[in-house]
């Protein structure tokens, strides 16, 4: 048994590492250097695959965490996003509300000058419909006035006529 026939198999992992090292202490024993060999290369086959499947798991793992910190990054990203779009929003929102606000004290300012003016209108009717009832009194009572003294100069006509009937 000095080296393995190409169509032998040799154990993996754990029982392939102390078969290794059990060939090279029987091949010590016995003096065999084949067979020490041949149980060290196992060992060290063993070994080697032990390594290489650590540095395959360590690679998965540094992979699963770039692939984690490659998620985190997107997620802020995201994250980053919706705030400066809900912010967006929110200001969006606050500038319909002034609009908003401002068209209402527009509309509340222009009721009211519709208001006063509306106001000073019908005052100036209520005042022009007195004026006009003043003028009517006014002139009633010019009337009044203008026949108490055609009253007062045809009664003194007649008493003129009375006292001197000749110059009628």
């Amino acid at each position: 048994m000095s080296a393995p026939e190409p169509d032998e198999t040799t154990a993996d992992g754990l029982l392939g590492k102390v078969i290794g090292k059990a060939k090279s202490a029987v091949g010590s024993l016995l003096q065999d250097e084949g067979l020490q060999r041949e149980g060290n290369l196992q060992q060290a086959r063993v070994d080697a695959e032990l390594e290489a499947e650590r540095e395959q798991q360590a690679a998965e793992q540094r992979e699963r965490e770039a692939e984690v910190v490659e998620e985190r990054a997107e997620t802020t990203a995201e994250r980053d996003r919706l705030r400066a779009e809900l912010a967006a929003e929110a200001r969006e929102e606050a500038a319909e509300r002034a609009a908003e606000s401002r068209e209402q004290a527009i509309e509340r300012q222009a009721s009211a000058k519709e208001a006063a003016v509306d106001q000073r209108t019908e005052a100036q009717k209520r005042a022009a419909e007195a004026e006009e009832r003043a003028a009517v009194q006014r002139r009633a009572a010019e009337a009044a006035e203008a026949a108490r003294l055609e009253r007062e100069a045809t009664k003194a006509e007649k008493a003129a006529d009375l006292i001197d009937p000749e110059e009628s």
